[in-house]
């Protein structure tokens, strides 16, 4: 079958809760997952591992729901393009599944690719031993990896902190923590303490990571300012600066993380408009009711339409499906997700200014390589724009800057603020790099391999 009345991208938790709304509504669904198994990365390989916790055992509940529905499920499918049809047709999605290049139709269209960590461009970030927090935790739930040696992580956030317990629950005791939340941050949200306290669950856990932490007798170091990666080779120190200066620790591995933003490459890809979320620092989608984009026919749930976490992604998924089922003229009720969504997503805005990210972030030092595809400094591209390169576009023709394998996802982000403090506007003026297909890395046989009459 090529021809399928909604297309979902993504089988996160959001993409799973929209398939099970959508389907249970009788529309022909298919989804699309670049991974082997359902669950994103937040029940990343929920079906094989133990459920530990009650976030465990709704994913796991959540995912048993969606391999029950009538959707579709195609994993280890990667989409490069997607186009609009005219006449309102719909859209035509190219992708590859398994070595195999396919074509296939879609009358709707929803996005829920989730989010991706928020590039940390500092001094030594591309040497070996240097990773995310992210990326270590996915290696943990689906491996069951462990690291070894001397483990540094620098960061902000909810996932630091869970992580950091996770190693601790495995055995790791040679384990430091930067806690790069900056002082004073908690006073800075408290403005939105109101919205915090009908959540006292979430801020509770959060507490709970700090204590268990302490208990294991992990150095906590708060107030961390600046971070540093050092080696010859690979990773072997780390320099960090607090109000007392400068201080060094030994690391085989250093983990960073300071947040996630939404993933918007496919969503830029088909021209969704989107806008500079001043609260936290990035590009978002600008949405309607139930996901709606600029794009008629696209919805976005999850957190690719904004941060918000697994929870209301969840909901948004399933008002985001019921909304597309509505739309195909199939019954679909969707009052009481709306009530519960607007209880979890008043803690947003607490979590938002608490973790704000740091200023530092966004402005490297020249020597501090921004796109690690293609090796380019700051400095570069401050000369660059210096030299009359106005936006991101032409930065990049001039430098390479975001014309390597991630076509940008590394370093889009630090290129519309170095942009926007070189010439003294705002990121929206600034701009965002111009998403191009294929969007994954494409063999040229592959493309030929896609006949122009497929689909």
């Amino acid at each position: 079958m090529t021809h399928w009345e909604v297309a979902i991208i993504g089988a996160g938790t959001a993409g799973m809760a929209a398939a099970v709304g959508a389907a249970g509504a009788g529309l022909a669904v298919l989804v699309l997952d670049e991974q082997a198994a359902p669950g994103g990365q937040a029940h990343r390989a929920i079906e094989a591992r133990e459920a530990k916790n009650d976030d465990d055992r709704e994913g796991a509940r959540l995912t048993a729901l969606f391999r029950q529905s009538a959707a579709t499920y195609w994993p280890e499918a990667a989409v490069w393009q997607v186009e609009k049809l005219p006449g309102g047709a719909g859209f035509s999605l190219c992708l590859n599944r398994k070595g195999e290049t396919l074509r296939i139709r879609a009358r709707r269209l929803l996005i829920a690719v989730g989010a991706i960590e928020r590039p940390v461009p500092i001094p030594g970030w591309t040497l070996p031993g240097v990773m995310t927090v992210g990326a270590a935790q996915i290696l943990l739930k689906t491996g069951g990896n462990v690291p070894s040696g001397r483990v540094v992580i620098a960061g902000q956030g909810p996932l630091p902190l869970l992580y950091a317990t996770q190693l601790i629950k495995a055995g790791v005791r040679s384990l430091a923590f930067l806690d790069t939340t900056p002082v004073g941050a908690f006073r800075r949200a408290l403005p939105h303490l109101a919205g915090a306290a009908a959540n006292a669950g979430a801020v509770l856990r959060g507490l709970a990571f700090y204590a268990e932490i302490r208990k294991a007798g992990v150095p906590l170091i708060r107030g961390v300012e600046a971070v540093e990666a050092k080696g010859e080779g690979r990773v072997t120190a780390v320099r960090y600066r607090t109000s007392g200066g400068w201080h060094e620790c030994a690391a085989d591995l250093f983990l960073l993380h300071e947040g996630v933003v939404p993933h918007t490459h496919l969503a830029l890809s088909i021209g969704v408009a989107h806008v500079w979320d001043e609260a936290q620092l990035c590009w978002k989608p600008v949405l309607g009711a139930d996901g709606q984009t600029s794009v008629e026919g696209v919805r976005i749930a999850g957190d690719a339409g904004g941060i918000n976490g697994w929870r209301i992604a969840e909901l948004d998924g399933r008002l985001a499906g019921l909304a597309v089922a509505a739309e195909l003229g199939k019954d679909a009720s969707t009052g009481a997700l709306r009530q519960a969504r607007g209880r979890l997503a008043s803690f947003r805005p607490f979590l938002d200014a608490w973790y704000r990210p740091r200023a530092e972030l966004l402005a490297p030092a020249d020597d501090v390589i921004v796109c690690r595809c293609e090796e380019k400094t700051a400095g570069a591209i401050r000369a660059a724009i210096r030299e009359g390169c106005l936006g991101p576009n032409q930065v990049k023709a001039a430098t390479r800057c975001g014309m390597g394998p991630c076509q940008g996802r590394e370093c889009g982000l630090t290129l519309t603020t170095l942009i926007a403090a070189e010439r003294g506007v705002t990121p929206t003026e600034a701009g965002f790099l111009r998403i191009r297909p294929p969007l994954k890395p494409l063999t040229l046989g592959e493309l030929a391999s896609l006949a122009p009459s497929d689909g």
